[in-house]
């Protein structure tokens, strides 16, 4: 069975599982919570981190040097057991380490380590990606949070995303999982967007580049969750139709093109790293009010 770490300060307080190291909870002192809940009756996932890749691959297999193997979307991390490293008041550390049951799927050796630290009204969530092989290690990592929407106690607002480059990015749809090649216009208007439950019923907005380092997610004259990426150039916006969440994700990586390549190597914006070295990825939310 998962355990779970809590972590806290006088602001937050954050629940992890060692169950993908995927965070459960994030509230204010005062109770009121913003990440989604998990109700499976709409999508069971909270936070989960995705790697060795994000988004689907062609028939849920992926080719590595030629070889194939199965890969379900956004890969495995998100239901494999982590340990926990290290843990004290305001952060902890989940491990996973390659296994037989890993390299079956993905033959490598590597280490994906999840950490999750509050630092007064902000936590950073980073993710570390170490090479232990003797071969360059293929890869995308993202992270996928949903938080609550409408925010606590502003039901019937519009809420709004706003890109801090006030960037007008192009966007791409999904078909059967896969990137489209169709580029869209932006739904943004000098890097602001009105969320309309209705952008959502052809399945998550993707923004591959443009949207920049950061952006705020709240209410005009309301609570704001302001948001800095490090590392992650991708974005992605997503609902469940009709559920009372939404997903701010950043990547490095997304899913396989339409009639692209099911090689690793070549999904957009996948990464290969050396051996021996290690990538950092994070996202940091500062909950203002």
């Amino acid at each position: 069975m998962p355990s779970h770490a809590r972590i806290g300060n006088q602001y937050l307080t954050v629940d992890v599982s060692s169950l993908g190291a995927e965070m459960q909870s994030l509230a204010t002192r005062d109770g009121r919570s913003w990440l989604w809940n998990g109700d499976a009756a709409f999508w069971g996932g909270r936070s989960p981190v995705l790697f060795p890749i994000v988004g689907k691959a062609p028939e849920d297999m992926l080719a590595i040097d030629g070889e194939t193997y199965p890969m379900g979307q956004h890969g495995f991390a998100r239901r494999t057991e982590f340990a926990l490293a290290s843990a004290d008041a305001t952060t902890c550390r989940y491990e996973l380490a390659s296994s037989p049951t890993t390299r079956a799927v993905y033959p490598f050796d590597f280490l994906l380590a999840v950490e999750h630290t509050l630092e007064g009204r902000a936590l950073t969530v980073a993710a570390e990606v170490t090479n232990r092989d003797s071969r360059p290690l293929p890869f995308g990592l993202g992270f996928h949070p949903a938080f609550v929407w409408p925010l606590p106690g502003f039901a019937g607002r519009d809420h709004v995303i706003t890109l801090d480059n006030q960037g007008e990015p192009g966007l791409v749809r999904l078909q059967g999982g896969l990137i489209s090649p169709a580029k869209l216009a932006s739904p943004f208007t000098a890097g602001r967007l009105v969320l309309d439950r209705g952008m959502f019923e052809q399945d998550a907005m993707i923004f591959p580049e443009g949207a920049g380092k950061g952006l705020s997610y709240g209410v005009d004259g309301g609570p704001t969750m302001h948001f800095r990426f490090e590392n992650l150039p991708n974005l992605a916006l997503w609902q469940k139709p009709g559920a009372p969440f939404i997903c701010i994700e950043p990547w490095h990586g997304t899913a396989a093109e339409k009639d692209g390549s099911n090689e690793i190597a070549k999904r957009p914006y996948s990464l290969t790293l050396p051996p021996g070295e290690t990538s950092r990825f994070a996202f940091t939310v500062e909950i203002v009010e």
